[in-house]
């Protein structure tokens, strides 16, 4: 991966690049995540794709300024960027918020988003839960046994989960501001509309991807994403948890691949 800055609204934003392909898949993390999340399955979509990860401005590495982080704020964000690099048509991967935000900016941009594919969406739920709720505390007091605690509870498969995720996630959560955008962003999801009527507006083909024992967001909220959007496939990735492209990359991009080369 060749890791790139581009500045957006006066501030700096790190994203990574793979893949020589003429065709554009860009990947869009989840909440208090980086670009690192996909970096299990990038290389396997990159043999197809030419693959652009950008850090979500208030995360990673990139930039945190003092601002609403609404989904409307990240929805333009997100258009914005693909401007920057002058990418006018592309597929498109969100994961949890990354999903509600790809959804949000599909709905009034299918005319440049060949496919979308939503991993776990946020959007509908509206409760937290215990995984989240773990997640939010690792968050907010970023440490190996808070950050580890999270992890596998989000993972639910009983595994050990590599330190570099765990130190990962508690490094950048000690940046400046990096609390801040995380807070900011849960309120703006808390407080934002449900997104079932937007997903009406979809006009690209999407497939929906749910871990079937996703703890974070329950594989029950599947069925509002996919009985909203008109042109819609459904696939359940077994003994997954909120994460599936990290917990079984190979099969999640045998899917990915077969969908987007449909």
């Amino acid at each position: 991966m060749d890791e790139k800055f581009i500045e957006i609204n006066g501030n700096k934003i790190r994203y990574f690049e793979s893949g020589s392909s003429k065709k554009t898949l860009v990947l869009v993390h989840g909440l208090g995540a980086s670009s690192e999340r996909w970096k299990y399955v990038l290389p396997l979509l990159a043999t197809e794709f030419h693959v652009v990860v950008p850090d979500l401005v208030g995360f990673g590495y990139s930039d945190k300024p003092l601002a609403d982080y609404t989904i409307d704020f990240f929805s333009n964000f997100l258009e914005k960027f693909l401007l920057s690099l002058g990418i006018e048509q592309t597929s498109i991967i969100g994961s949890s918020l990354g999903g509600q935000i790809a959804a949000e900016y599909t709905s009034s941009h299918s005319h440049s988003v060949n496919k979308l594919i939503l991993v776990s969406p946020s959007g509908i739920m509206k409760q937290s839960t215990f995984a989240l709720d773990a997640y939010i505390m690792a968050a907010l007091y970023p440490n190996e046994e808070s950050a580890r605690n999270a992890f596998e509870t989000m993972d639910g498969s009983g595994k050990k989960i590599p330190m570099e995720i765990i130190n990962g996630f508690v490094t950048r959560m000690k940046l400046p501001n990096a609390k801040f955008a995380f807070m900011s962003t849960l309120l703006g999801l808390k407080n934002s509309d449900l997104i079932t009527k937007k997903l009406e507006n979809i006009s690209s083909p999407t497939l929906v991807i749910w871990g079937s024992d996703d703890p974070v967001i329950p594989i029950t909220f599947a069925n509002g994403f996919v009985s909203s959007i008109n042109d819609c496939k459904f696939y359940e990735m077994n003994e997954c948890g909120h994460t599936p492209y990290v917990q079984d990359p190979k099969l999640f991009a045998s899917q990915v691949l077969k969908f987007l080369n449909n």
